[in-house]
């Protein structure tokens, strides 16, 4: 006997289910040199952190991606990981140390690096759990972490190699500071929040004249660093000025005035301060005129002595507000304009960033650069959507050299060694045994760590073992896809992509699939401050991940936003309870025999077979374009529309009648229909698909390894189609009529179809048995002309044919006059009051014009009303 479902579906299957994938190790991936390759690197998740609905959306689609070509025949490969996290972890053994009243400068790296470890071993793995229950079916015998003992030997390899070619250097540049993390930070770390501001706009006077310019500054604090004021070289406004000098404000100290075309000569004054020690574009300006760099501020953001001794010591916005107070007092400040304007901060501790220029080291970037520019324009990578290669291609062909140091502990420590004789550097993967220079034995390693990215950067080769040349490695690499989201295509992919081109000779990826974020139903983004998030793990306990993953699939673009609903998952759990019910009437119907026999399929039979083969042809192509929300749509509604409620409601009178010699072949029909939709619909909905399978049949052993379905020309029944849509059009005439007319199920009415067409007649006349399961018919007659149809009877045109049905039978003519008066009787007071209240003085004088016209309106369609009862009070009678 087989063995039922379970009366309702529960989504605590899924832990079961997932845990028999583990066990038979289907997620495992052995080379198979027979097979196409097919492989994912999971962008790896921050050890800090916990599952959102980004990674559930992230995870969802590299699954989906996964799990069907795995059943298509690839050797697929999905790599799964975490990251070090760099900056996050830090913070958090720092809180966690600052509660046990400790310092990570008083215990020392090396401790320090041991808590980092104990509070990794303890945390980092959380979210990989987390990704289990959302049915992620990576190899987990292949879980990679980015300061792994192969990553890191990866780290240094890449870092000596670039070293050695030169485009690793140690210089003097503008950075992103963090003065309360006290590190360089990357671009990707920073935030742009609009805060309110001011520009202060402040005179310097010319030397040697009575003549000022003036310069506008919203960080006036910076102007103590000041080395020149420039202007563009073509206003005409201050040609006199060029060369000269202007007096440093409250510094008292003389600067150039420069000509550089960096100047907009229409944005404010004209006029601009040059700070190369605190501005990135006044640093590049600096290099172009020589200037020197005048940093005035400590790593904590207090002034420096630089900035003079009646600054040092104050934090920066106390500077500022007492620089100001002397501009004002000494005649300086001409006004203070407020604004808006955007403000860098920390990510991490919602610092305000200060542009700083520091001792750091740097990839040169302008060569590494020149491959991943190439392998977009010869398309070789694509972008989907396209329209990111374009910002792809604007970050590459702009890019500056990338800062690389993190003045941090926890991370992979730059494996370069000072001499403590001479100073010479020394770049290697071990501490070195002698100085190259002065042959000194003793060194000092730099106390600077890599960013995060740095590693990151390696990860679709690292993973796989290089810098070793493993069988995973010549295999697996390149991979086909990289999911992500479209906020870090500069910091990841841009860095995967060029790191790829110069380790490996080739591209790491072929298809970047880009994808939006999930925001709040007003359209937000999720986040702490806004208390608005959504924790998937709760969904999950809820409503369960196959509801989950299909919310988020459905509906769903490449590259664009989607808003969360919680309607929307419980349309999505409505569907796979419809899918349920439906495979339970399935096997409820089923025999240990029903394949037994020779096929006798009738032409609804052909029909779905031709709807799933049509099915399986057009989700192929959609996920081959990465339309997966077109794709599930797609699966979605044949399973609701065409399977469930037309072809199982079809085939019901053939089941109920054991009689019936196309009984078998209905049963093979649905069973066969229902297994390639149900594995159609599996990489999206992992769980309930595999339940329902496994009671259905024992030819294989899970869906998810089973064979995926592909389009079979002896199932291309397309005539069959037609006919059966020709019959589903005028069936869903027949119930548009009876829904207008609120006609109840239980009333029968005959059935007159009209064609003059003989191939439509015996359409229809093979289908009577479908009229009165799904029209709600007493009898069917197909005749060529109207002879025998009564003037009363109701008409529902279709393309194919003219259906009749007596109105008489449709409503109890008595009943509906008795109805009908009643309207009218109430529609006359209406029509009555309303005359009545406009033909009232006093309320037309009173009321406001609005009210009036609104009645006036009522009034008017009542009248409509009337004419529509009399006119049908008059037919009936």
């Amino acid at each position: 006997m087989r063995k039922e479902l379970e009366k309702t579906y529960d989504p605590s299957i899924e832990e079961r289910l997932y845990n028999k994938w583990l066990d038979k190790k289907y997620f495992h991936t052995i080379i198979d040199k027979r097979k196409k390759p097919y492989t994912i690197v999971m962008p790896p998740p921050n050890i800090t952190g916990q599952l959102h609905m980004g990674h559930a959306l992230d995870n969802t689609i590299q699954d989906i991606l996964i799990r069907w070509k795995r059943m298509a025949g690839f050797n697929a490969l999905w790599v799964p990981g975490i990251d070090h996290a760099s900056i996050s972890t830090e913070l958090k053994v720092v809180e966690k140390m600052a509660k046990e009243g400790l310092r990570k400068e008083n215990v020392g790296r090396e401790d320090f690096l041991r808590r980092a470890w104990e509070w990794k071993e303890e945390y980092g793995g959380i979210i990989l759990k987390q990704l289990r229950k959302l049915g992620s079916s990576c190899d987990w015998d292949r879980v990679r972490f980015t300061m792994d003992e192969g990553l890191s030997e990866a780290v240094l390899e890449v870092f000596t190699r670039l070293y050695e070619k030169g485009l690793i250097y140690r210089g003097e540049k503008i950075i992103n500071w963090c003065p309360k993390c006290k590190t360089s930070i990357s671009d990707a770390e920073v935030n742009h929040e609009d805060k309110e501001g001011h520009f202060w706009h402040i005179k310097y006077p010319i030397v040697g004249t009575d003549d000022h310019v003036i310069v506008a500054t919203t960080r006036p604090e910076t102007m103590l660093g000041d080395t020149a004021v420039a202007v563009h070289p073509e206003d005409e406004r201050y040609q006199k000025y060029i060369g000269k000098t202007v007096l440093l404000p409250v510094v008292n100290k003389e600067i150039p005035v420069i000509a550089d075309e960096y100047v907009e000569r229409d944005f404010g004054t004209g006029v601009v301060k040059i700070t190369p020690a605190h501005d990135p574009n006044d640093f590049e300006v600096g290099v172009r005129h020589d200037l020197p760099r005048i940093n005035v501020m400590n790593d904590d953001g207090t002034m420096n002595k630089t900035a003079g001794p009646e600054f040092e010591g104050l934090d920066r916005y106390e500077a500022r507000a007492k620089l100001v107070d002397m501009l004002k007092e000494q005649g300086y400040l001409v006004k203070i304009e407020t604004m808006t304007h955007a403000v860098g901060v920390h990510e991490r501790c919602n610092t305000v960033v200060e542009p700083m220029i520091k001792l750091q080291w740097f990839v040169k970037m302008e060569d590494l650069a020149k491959p991943a520019i190439e392998a977009y324009k010869k398309e070789e990578l694509h972008f989907i959507p396209d329209r990111f290669g374009k910002v792809y291609l604007h970050w590459l062909e702009n890019i500056r050299d990338w800062c690389i140091s993190r003045q941090l502990w926890w991370g992979h420590r730059i494996p370069a060694y000072y001499c403590t004789e001479c100073g010479h550097i020394e770049v290697s993967k071990t501490t070195p045994e002698k100085c190259s220079k002065c042959g000194c034995t003793t060194f000092n390693q730099d106390e600077d760590t890599l960013d995060t990215w740095f590693s990151s950067a390696l990860w679709p080769f690292s993973t796989l073992g290089w810098p070793e040349n493993t069988e995973d490695l010549q295999h697996f690499y390149p991979t086909s896809v990289l999911v992500t989201a479209y906020d870090i295509i500069f910091f990841w992919v841009i860095r995967m992509v060029f790191s790829g081109c110069e380790q490996m000779g080739e591209i790491p990826f072929k298809d970047v699939f880009i994808h939006g974020l999930i925001r709040d139903d007003k359209g937000r983004k999720f986040s702490k401050s806004l208390g608005n998030g959504i924790d998937p793990l709760e969904v999950i306990e809820k409503y369960g991940a196959d509801a989950l993953r299909l919310m988020l699939i459905t509906g769903n673009a490449p590259g664009n936003d989607m808003r969360f609903y919680w309607e929307r998952l419980d349309n999505s759990r409505n569907f796979l309870n419809k899918v349920w019910n439906a495979s339970r009437f399935v096997l409820m119907n089923l025999e240990d025999e029903e394949e037994d026999g020779l096929l006798m399929l009738t032409p609804a039979d052909k029909w779905i077979l031709s709807k799933v083969n049509t099915l399986a042809k057009d989700v192929e192509e959609n996920m081959e374009h990465y339309e997966l929300g077109l794709a599930v749509q797609k699966i979605y509604d044949f399973l609701w529309d065409e399977y469930c409620d037309w072809y199982i409601e079809m085939v019901k009178p053939r089941l109920y009648n054991k009689e019936d010699e196309t009984r078998k072949s209905a049963l093979w029909t649905l069973k066969t229909v229902l297994i390639n939709a149900l594995k159609l619909l599996h990489p999206y909905t992992p769980f309930i698909t595999e339940e329902i399978f496994m009671h259905l049949q024992d030819e294989e052993e899970s869906i998810m390894i089973s064979d995926w379905p592909t389009y079979k020309a002896e199932w291309n029944f397309k005539e069959n189609e037609e006919e059966i849509d020709i019959i589903k059009e005028a069936v869903r005439g027949i119930r548009n009529i009876r829904a207008e007319m609120n006609v109840v199920p239980s009333k029968k009415v005959k059935v007159f179809v009209v064609s003059q067409d003989e191939a439509i007649r015996d359409v229809f006349n093979r289908s009577l048995v479908f009229f009165k399961t799904l029209g709600y018919a007493s009898e069917v007659v197909v005749q060529a002309d109207k002879d025998g149809i009564g003037d009363d009877a109701i008409s529902v045109v279709t393309p194919s044919a003219v259906i009749f049905m007596p109105f008489a039978e449709l409503v109890d003519i008595e009943k509906e006059i008795e109805r009908l008066n009643k309207e009218k009787e109430k529609t006359l007071k209406e029509i009555d009051r309303v005359e009545k209240k406009l033909a009232n003085q006093g309320f037309v004088a009173k009321a406001p014009q609005k009210v009036i016209d609104e009645e006036k309106a009522k009034e008017v369609k009542y009248r409509a009303l009337l004419a529509q009862i009399e006119e049908r009070l008059a037919s009936l009678k």
